[in-house]
């Protein structure tokens, strides 16, 4: 990373952490995913006893995946704190007998992928309210999780394909209707539909933000536009960094990356890998022209597993980085990104042609070797926090004392 820059380590001991929040300043909430559980960290210390502890299906994807907080009213009345939550939810956890990422047996299916609202009230997270209910099955691999509040204060939520991508939400024409898998759906804080809805006004179609999704872990809004980003993740290839306006049509399942998929088969990699370049794919889905497909900002040639993506909205790291994207993958690296002058894309300059992403990128590397990284959060000090997820850890990336950044 850049030598102005150091890591330090917040917590550790965590399992398999997928998100985090902060509820105040050395104060953070984090996601456990195969327990279930809600843990508080307090000045570095991992509280013993969860705040809240959730039966959930944990195999491969599925689990509790997402977490997002936001405060209605005086921001100093812990009562008006609201968590949103997003789980695979089982009667019995861990129950889902699976055999591989690709299938499950019969007996102990998840009761569904769900999405609630709890209430904070100092010590615990209480009064749960259910405002999505979503397909869990075939599975268990491409839930998404990544919930975000945005700008407007509605609630945006990401899911995956769950491997079985066969309505007209993943572009499969003469499909059956969307059901509320592979997309961003945006709904109210109290579950309801946002006005009337952008590609439909029917459940859950009225609730679709974009679609055409086959994974995604991570996703922000730009501070300064307004615009939302999000990753998605491909197949050995096609990793994506997309601007995603309302009504978005990713193209999954026909295109990946650029490249049209011809047959959908992944357990057959010649089938799925690098096909015809296409940037404006024909035959999608379109809802009557309410949606509209457009090509990724960045995409990878090679799969790196992205995760998190975050807008560096914080002074703290110089003029260089304010406002600037940030973005994990599996393997433990954050890329960093500046945007164009209008913000409507990635500035390129350095990238090769094509915003095709390489070994090139190396110079975007914002730092590495922090493990599989699962969320990036902007802390209350507006230093970078970062799960790890199969290291248990967060950790903090901030300016040297000694750098003229932190003294500034």
């Amino acid at each position: 990373m850049d030598d102005k820059f150091q890591v330090s380590l917040v917590a550790t001991g965590l399992k398999l952490p997928t998100a985090m929040q902060f509820l105040a300043p050395d104060d953070i909430l984090v996601l456990e995913k195969d327990n279930g559980t809600v843990r508080r960290i307090l000045n570095g210390v991992v509280l013993k006893e969860p705040v809240l502890d959730l039966s959930v299906a944990n195999k491969y994807d599925r689990g509790i995946l997402g977490l997002a907080i936001t405060n209605k009213g005086d921001e100093k009345n812990e009562s008006n704190i609201r968590a949103f939550i997003y789980l695979t939810e089982s009667k019995i956890e861990g129950n889902d007998n699976c055999l591989s990422w690709r299938s499950c047996l019969k007996g102990g299916e998840p009761e569904g992928n769900k999405l609630y609202r709890y209430e904070w009230n100092g010590s615990s997270l209480v009064k749960p309210k259910l405002l999505l209910e979503l397909p869990a099955l075939p599975g268990p691999a491409h839930n998404g999780g990544v919930i975000v509040i945005g700008p407007d204060d509605n609630v945006y939520l990401a899911t995956g394909d769950l491997r079985s991508p066969n309505s007209l939400a993943q572009n499969v024409k003469g499909g059956p209707p969307a059901d509320g898998t592979s997309g961003i759906l945006r709904i109210t804080q109290e579950g309801r539909v946002v006005k009337d809805g952008i590609l439909g006004d029917s459940h859950p179609l009225d609730k679709y933000y974009a679609y055409g999704i086959r994974n995604s872990y991570g996703m922000d809004f730009d501070p300064v536009t307004r615009k939302l980003w999000d990753t998605e993740n491909g197949y050995l290839f096609g990793d994506e960094i997309n601007m995603v306006k309302p009504g978005f049509n990713s193209g999954w399942a026909k295109v990946q990356g650029i490249w049209k998929i011809d047959k959908l088969d992944e357990d057959n990699k010649d089938a799925l890998y690098h096909g015809e370049k296409v940037l404006d794919p024909k035959n999608l889905v379109e809802f009557d022209g309410k949606g509209k497909y457009s090509s990724p900002e960045l995409f990878w040639n090679k799969s790196v597993g992205l995760t998190a993506l975050k807008f560096l909205d914080s002074g703290m790291f110089g003029k260089e980085y304010r406002n600037d994207i940030l973005v994990g993958d599996y393997y433990g690296k954050i890329y960093h990104f500046d945007l164009n002058k209008d913000r409507m894309g990635l500035e390129n300059k350095k990238l090769i042609s094509e915003k095709m992403a390489d070994v090139n990128i190396r110079h975007n590397i914002f730092a590495q070797r922090l493990g599989s990284i699962t969320d990036i959060e902007i802390g209350p000090d507006g230093f970078v926090y970062v799960t790890s997820f199969y290291d248990g850890k967060i950790f903090r990336i901030s300016p040297k004392p000694s750098s003229a950044i932190y003294q500034n």
